[in-house]
Parts: C-alpha cells; sequence; structure tokens
C-alpha cells in the first residue's frame, strides 16, 4: 500500500537484528519493563551444525561458535527522516516523529497527521493484525516526568485515531509512554532528539505481507 506522497525513500536491509547491531528497539507495553526490547531478540530456533564436518576446514584447535539466526531486517526511510518503517520477519514497525504529529510540547495532532496515521491503518487491516503497540517517546530535555505524560498522552491520541480508521473490535491494543527511554539516535544534537521524539505502532506480520513506510515526542 503506498503512504501519502513525500520525498523519495532510501532503502537499508541489515542481516542483524537490533541487539547486533547494538541499537536499541521499541519496548513492550506489557505493565513491566522488558529486559531485552521486542525486535532484539530472534524467536526462531537456530539451525544445527555438525562440528565434525571435513567441509568446515576449521584450523587445528578451533572451535564452532554456538549458532544463532540472523533475522532479516529491512528499513525503509523517507530522505526527511519524518517517517520510518521496519520489517522483520515478524513484525511492522512504523515510526512517525511527534513534529510530523504535534506541535511542540502538544498532543494535539496537526492538520496532516490523519492522513498518515489512516495510511498506517490501511496496512495493518492488509496485514490482518490482531494486536497493536502503540508507543511513545520523547528526548531527554525536560524532566522524565514529563516526558512521560507527554509521550503516554500522544500514544494514546494515535490509538484513537487507529481505533476509529480500523472501525473493529477485533483489534487489541498496548498503549504506553516511555519518556525518554529507548532513544534511537544520540541526544546530543538536535537532529537525533528529533528522531528520538517519536510514536511507534507495531503489528505482526500477516500471510499477505503488504508494503509501506514510518517515527517521534
Amino acid at each position: 500500500m503506498a503512504l501519502p506522497s513525500r520525498p523519495a525513500a532510501t532503502a537499508l536491509t541489515a542481516l542483524a537484528v537490533l541487539v547486533v547491531l547494538g541499537l536499541p528497539g521499541p519496548a513492550y507495553a506489557d505493565g513491566t519493563d522488558p529486559s531485552a526490547p521486542p525486535g532484539s531478540v530472534t524467536t526462531s530456533p537456530p539451525p544445527s551444525v555438525d562440528a565434525t564436518s571435513p567441509g568446515l576446514k576449521l584450523a587445528d584447535g578451533a572451535t564452532l561458535a554456538p549458532a544463532k539466526v540472523l533475522d532479516i531486517k529491512s528499513v525503509v526511510e523517507d530522505l526527511g527522516g519524518e517517517e520510518r518503517r521496519e520489517d522483520t520477519n515478524s513484525d511492522v514497525t512504523f515510526a512517525l516523529q511527534a513534529e510530523v504529529l504535534f506541535p511542540k510540547d502538544s498532543s494535539k495532532l496537526n492538520p496532516d497527521a490523519r492522513s498518515r496515521i489512516d495510511a498506517i491503518a490501511d496496512e495493518i487491516k492488509a496485514q490482518k493484525a490482531t494486536t497493536v503497540r502503540v508507543f511513545g517517546f520523547t528526548d531527554n530535555l525536560g524532566s522524565y516526568a514529563h516526558g512521560l505524560t507527554l509521550s503516554k498522552r500522544r500514544a494514546e491520541i494515535v490509538h484513537d485515531e487507529l481505533a476509529a480508521a480500523l472501525g473493529s473490535t477485533d483489534v487489541t491494543f498496548e498503549v504506553r509512554g516511555y519518556s525518554e527511554d529507548y532513544p534511537i539516535a544520540d541526544n546530543t544534537s538536535e537532529q537525533g532528539r528529533r528522531k528520538n521524539r517519536r510514536v511507534e505502532v507495531t503489528f505482526p506480520r500477516g500471510a499477505s505481507g503488504g508494503t509501506s513506510a514510518g517515527t517521534q515526542s
């Protein structure tokens, strides 16, 4: 599905999970702080490897490291960084910078925010997702408590718009604000803080495997 027109997108495919890259991912809204953010670990079992196979040609005394699965992750981000879409083997995540959705330090939607949220709702329908996580994040400016309130309120507003666009009672939402926790960029620059101020919408990939784009506080 196509999002409303915006700058050309750049794509990156990384053969690594977030934990391998050393970058923090979004956090679960299950009422507890996760030991590992979602997307940082794989749910697929590692393949079995015969350490004695002559085809491995190991050096004398060398041993194999434990096998692990490296999930394929596709990232599409518009040139302004306003929206980013991440696809893994199991999930789709849209990240919308806060300034795209809200005025500064506000939880009132901008005029064009609804069309962007509606586009995400269309992708949720295409993927036939029944569980949707909506998480809000801020940068590290201001107090942690204020960021927690603002990030949660913004996540709730995006949830309300998504629920209205989906028009279905079959979708379960998890909504949470994380203040400055789980930054995805360096908070020492305004460019990095803009990326950290975001709302993320995550849902499971469906059999349809649709395509699109999406992140900020």
